[in-house]
């Protein structure tokens, strides 16, 4: 159909009035939302009404009734033709028309209830949607020209026609029906909740137009949806509901069942609302919803939730604990409680395992250690698999273990040093040979699991202590059972502590290896001095500020060994000049041939040799006798005697072995049998061992001081001047890696470095100190 104009002029502007066309496109309007098909002619007639419209010359612009106005931002002379102004008329009648078409369309639904409602709105919506942005296309050229003239010269309620259709929806159907339709959606929603299959596609439906019709009324330029409209009329009603229903829910629930129960009906819920917001919902809801059900579930039921996990705890319900781990974790700040509880139960059950040990964990560092691995092991196992190794749970774990560690019923019982102590003496058992030593790799994890325990231990200047001197006497001895373990063992060390800490241990290993050439060159020396000696010998020379070794008292070297060591002394003084040696006769051992019943090897040590060859030319000797022709101090002879009698290399007529006068006769025993050809006898000797404890507890106790003096001065040289409590923190954190220092202690030390003059007291203040260059 041709649309009537008025042109006076055939090649210039047209002029057409809406009522002429107004009719054929209200038609094609009503066509398009009663969605009837539509040929692409009758749609491009009907673009062509509002295009024409749109351009056609209005010269006194009757459709606003006022002169042309120059677009904002523009000056100078009028423009010719008005074109561009002509379009709020056509608006007028479109806006018009939608507000009928939804005030009729509203008449059919106020009696629909619940899905009804739903089915209703959500195909209504979908089919106005659908019309409006045909309709929109329709309307293009007034969108791309009128309207946004309109909008960049602040004229308010003016938008795209699509825009201008949902707006006229939101008036018009939405608000009338919005809390009957928001109320269905919410009983859809607890249906579910409650097992009900119901149909999602209806509240999708609904959640879809809410979140379109929220536009801003003050944003002309409308490029997307604000949330206004589904937050307001939807999101706050459907969190509140969810609210009362798992308040109610979660009580009843809880009143007839454990909490076990109740975590995993919590876990269920909290994965349903998660999927249900990525099912149907917008994901804006996500977090408020979440925040509501962990608050409803959990947090306002947490008391119970820290009874439980203290009762988990003691009944290793490891699953459990996972479960409840991610529950609380949700919840901000819920996670400390239940750290504290660990670290409690954690601290007690090792204190509980040691005691439980008694004597034998006094007695046996295997004993000692592996039972605080076993600790460790299940309870770092549980921080793994339930906690998922959550930082402040390792803390926890850590914090139980080194003050279990370091306090329990073994250090009570001996002192605070003993767990270090006996933890260097379990290294020794590994490192040392034995029939029982395990396989290399299996090796390795054991000394890894060693330094799970070192890392606990606050008193790492002891386990120094004892394990150089152990070590030295396994080098010394021959006895490690693989140097490939000993110098991984010092590789740990050092990694934890440091190169300053392993030092010493390491310049032991390279004396062995010097040692070890310069055996060579003896040996070649003699070959070139053709006078061999009648006896196999070597030797170990030791830096004697490397190594932990007391030197021993007067001891008379037997005659068979003299030229031994003239010889060796002659060839080290001319090998090194300046350096002197002292003969370690206590560390030294050897093997002697005894012609008894028959013929035995015996591995004995240096003063067991010294007694045993005093009975070469006599059968029986008192033990004044002995003392005076070997010079060995009464006391270590004496523990010497006690183990050749022990062996039964040696009788006595006394019938107390263990107290043994000086004029008691020991003789040779000369029907001496034993199975084994080779027979170690050099046995550690108690006394040795007391002496050797006693001074490595004094070594200590000098060392600390130096140590700490050290830091002071180290500290008080870069601050010059410092007060009383700041320096014992500082004295305190620089040490801590080493050992954990006593307040009394440092207080001692401060005063010796003032009676040296390295500091002194500021005048006036007496808690401050001043560094003394």
């Amino acid at each position: 159909m041709a649309s009537p104009t008025k042109n006076n002029n055939p090649h210039g502007p047209r002029q057409i009035d809406l009522d002429q066309i107004w009719d054929d496109l209200k038609k094609g309007i009503d066509q398009i939302y009663r969605q009837e098909s539509m040929a692409k002619g009758r749609y491009m007639q009907l673009y062509t009404y509002v295009y024409n419209y749109c351009t056609s010359v209005q010269p006194t612009n009757t459709a606003q009734g006022q002169q042309p106005r120059v677009p904002a931002g523009k000056k100078g002379k009028q423009p010719t033709c008005g074109a561009q102004f002509v379009g709020l008329e056509l608006y007028k009648r479109l806006k018009e028309y939608l507000k009928s078409y939804l005030v009729k369309l509203l008449k059919d639904s106020t009696s629909l209830l619940e899905e009804n409602v739903l089915r209703f709105y959500t195909k209504q919506w979908e089919d106005y949607q659908f019309s409006s942005k045909v309709l929109n296309g329709v309307c293009a050229y007034l969108n791309r020209h009128w309207v946004r003239r309109e909008c960049d010269e602040g004229t308010k309620g003016i938008y795209e026609i699509y825009s201008l259709a949902l707006i006229t929806w939101r008036d018009n159907l939405f608000r009338p029906l919005n809390k009957q339709v928001t109320d269905a959606v919410l009983k859809l929603i607890k249906q579910e909740r409650q097992g009900e299959t119901i149909n999602t596609g209806l509240i999708s439906g609904v959640i879809n137009c809410y979140v379109a019709l929220g536009l801003s009324e003050e944003d002309s330029s409308i490029k997307g949806p604000a949330l206004d409209v589904y937050k307001e009329n939807f999101e706050t009603p459907f969190i509140e509901d969810t609210k009362e229903f798992y308040t109610r829910e979660s009580k009843t629930f809880l009143e007839q069942n454990p909490i076990t129960e109740y975590m995993k009906k919590a876990e269920t819920r909290l994965t349903e609302e998660h999927n249900r917001v990525q099912l149907y919902l917008h994901l804006t809801t996500l977090n408020a919803l979440s925040y509501m059900c962990e608050k409803t579930l959990i947090e306002n039921h947490i008391d119970l939730f820290h009874i439980e996990f203290q009762n988990l705890l003691k009944d290793d319900k490891n699953e459990d604990l996972r479960r409840m781990y991610q529950l609380v974790s949700r919840i901000k700040d819920g996670l400390g409680e239940l750290r504290i509880f660990l670290k409690n139960h954690i601290y007690n059950q090792g204190l509980a395992a040691i005691e439980k040990c008694g004597e034998m964990a006094v007695n046996d560092p295997k004993t000692y250690v592996q039972t605080i691995l076993n600790v460790h092991v299940k309870y770092n196992k549980l921080v793994s698999e339930a906690f998922n190794n959550d930082s402040g749970f390792v803390a926890a774990l850590d914090k139980a273990c080194g003050k279990f560690i370091n306090d329990n019923y073994v250090t009570k019982k001996e002192n605070s040093k003993k767990s270090p102590e006996l933890l260097a003496r379990y290294c020794d058992l590994l490192l040392k040979k034995s029939s029982k030593n395990p396989e290399e790799e299996e090796l390795e994890d054991i000394l890894n699991q060693v330094m799970i325990v070192f890392k606990y231990i606050e008193d790492k200047d002891v386990f120094q202590k004892f394990y150089s001197k152990k070590l030295a006497k396994r080098l010394v001895l021959h006895t490690s059972a693989s140097d490939d373990a000993e110098a991984s063992m010092i590789s740990k060390l050092k990694q934890a502590c440091g190169f300053e800490y392993t030092s010493k241990l390491q310049r032991m290993f390279q004396d062995i290896g010097v040692s070890k050439d310069l055996n060579e060159r003896f040996k070649k020396y003699l070959q070139a001095s053709s006078q061999p000696l009648d006896i196999d010998f070597s030797i170990q020379v030791l830096t004697s500020g490397s190594w932990p070794i007391q030197q021993a008292g007067s001891f008379n070297l037997p005659m068979e060994l003299e030229k031994t060591f003239q010889r060796f002394t002659s060839f080290y003084s001319g090998q090194y000049s300046g350096r002197k040696l002292n003969w370690v006769y206590h560390m030294s051992k050897g093997d002697l041939t005894a012609n008894l019943k028959k013929k035995y090897i015996l591995q004995a040590s240096t003063y067991q040799m010294a007694v045993l060859l005093q009975y070469n030319s006599v059968d029986t000797l008192d033990v004044q006798q002995l003392q005076e022709s070997t010079q060995i101090d009464m006391d270590t002879l004496l523990q010497v005697l006690k183990i050749l009698l022990k062996t039964k290399l040696l009788t006595t007529d006394i019938d107390d072995e263990n107290d043994l006068p000086p004029t008691a006769q020991l003789s040779i025993y000369s029907n001496y049998n034993n199975k084994k050809f080779r027979v170690n006898i050099n046995i550690p000797m108690k006394t040795e061992e007391k002496v050797e404890h006693e001074v490595t507890h004094k070594n200590i106790e000098e060392d600390r001081k130096l140590h700490i003096q050290a830091a002071i001065v180290r500290i008080m040289k870069m601050r010059k001047e410092l007060k009383h409590q700041n320096l014992l923190q500082e004295v305190c954190t620089q040490v801590s890696s080493h050992f954990k220092p006593k307040v009394p202690l440092i207080k001692k030390c401060i005063d010796n470095l003032i009676e040296k003059e390295y500091l002194e007291r500021v005048d006036g203040q007496k808690d401050v100190y001043s560094y003394l260059a």
